[in-house]
């Protein structure tokens, strides 16, 4: 297959109606997906417009992963009944159930196995 140059490139993109431009200036991207961050430092961004008012984005750079903390919600009623089962402050319960990720039996077992240790 035969390299093009840039302006053989710039051409043939041009015929199909699309037009490239560098996004100068750019820092950092940020992708957030529900379970991890995906960051790019030092990226290079370009600009692909196509005839019709569409645009794309290509970014490259070096690439950094990050897991998203998940957050748990419980009841106050959750954390009043964790607390009277494994006989325990209301602070305790509520960090108990944090750990358990909300699972109201797990954060009782968690209480009570630390009582007896």
């Amino acid at each position: 297959m035969k390299r093009l140059s840039p302006r053989e490139q710039r051409r043939l993109l041009e015929k199909m109606g699309l037009s490239v431009k560098p996004l100068e200036n750019v820092v950092e991207v940020q992708i957030r997906l529900t379970d991890r961050v995906i960051t790019l430092r030092n990226p290079s961004v370009q600009v692909i417009e196509v005839k019709g008012g569409g645009r794309i984005y290509q970014v490259s750079g070096e690439e950094s992963e990050t897991p998203l903390a998940v957050q748990v919600e419980f009841s106050e009623e959750d954390v009043q009944l964790v607390a009277a089962q494994a006989n325990c402050s209301l602070e305790e319960a509520r960090e108990a159930l944090r750990e358990a990720g909300g699972d109201i039996a797990k954060a009782i077992l968690m209480l009570s196995a630390r009582k007896r240790s």
